[in-house]
């Protein structure tokens, strides 16, 4: 094979490379911004339900898959000048910011899946504990709000049946004024409806929280391992496209 031969077909690999990476690089916004997406949705959807965790791990995957989505603009952008440029310093900083991004989506997906494991074990030994002690008493109006909105939007009355409330501490107390459940317990919300437990005027019949819950987290908490997960996959496929490229380029003569 000619000299000339040689070097038409690494120009011709060349430019492949060049369109790959430019389809990656696209690509690779669309997943970046499902990241983003995903995290600030996760954060913002019933976020008040938070409060009621015992541990910090459902937050701060989110909070880590919002990182990765922010830092994918950048990248991208910097992908397209690495492509178009073919300088060898903007690839090697592109290929690391892969690498960077790759490893935090990764930890967001491994948090998401061991706490998912944990998930139904924490909200069974915590969250009754949260409700009857915690709900309507001083310094506590993030977790009497998140209990409030927990039992209205799903439908459900106490941990896991309106018999838990009998032993609240509000339940119990003087400002309760005779309720047997809180007033967010019933299906039309009235002053004092929690009077009066019957499954014509409040949920009982429908089931307790811990259940919707864990469901409604658990939902949350897959849709964060696979985007993590899958984006990060994706990933591998630019960086091998990078260090193909680079190479192409280090081999041409100048």
């Amino acid at each position: 094979m000619s000299a000339v031969q040689k070097d038409d077909q690494g120009d011709w690999q060349t430019v492949c490379l060049k369109y790959l990476l430019f389809i990656f690089n696209f690509l690779f916004w669309l997943g970046g911004a499902a990241v983003l997406g995903v995290g600030v949705w996760t954060l913002v959807e019933k976020s008040d339900y938070l409060s009621l965790l015992a541990s910090s791990t459902f937050a701060v995957s989110a909070y880590i898959l919002i990182l990765a989505g922010s830092l994918v603009v950048v990248t991208g952008f910097l992908g397209c000048c690495a492509v178009i440029r073919e300088q060898k310093s903007c690839l090697s900083a592109y290929f690391l910011f892969l690498l960077l991004i790759f490893l935090i989506e990764l930890v967001a997906g491994v948090l998401a899946y061991v706490y998912y494991q944990r998930l139904s074990e924490e909200l069974k030994q915590h969250l009754n504990q949260t409700m009857t002690e915690n709900y309507a008493q001083p310094g506590k109006v993030a977790i009497t709000l998140a209990v409030d909105n927990l039992q209205q939007d799903f439908k459900c009355c106490g941990s896991n049946s309106s018999h838990d409330w009998s032993m609240s501490v509000y339940i119990l107390s003087k400002p309760a004024e005779g309720r047997v459940v809180p007033d967010s317990c019933c299906k039309t919300i009235t002053y004092q409806c929690g009077k009066r437990d019957h499954p014509s005027n409040i949920y009982k019949v429908e089931g307790g929280c811990i259940t919707k819950l864990e469901k409604f987290l658990a939902d949350h908490l897959l849709i964060i391992g696979a985007v993590g997960i899958g984006v990060a996959c994706l990933q591998i496929c630019g960086m091998v496209f990078t260090s193909c490229l680079y190479r192409r380029i280090k081999m041409e003569p100048y």
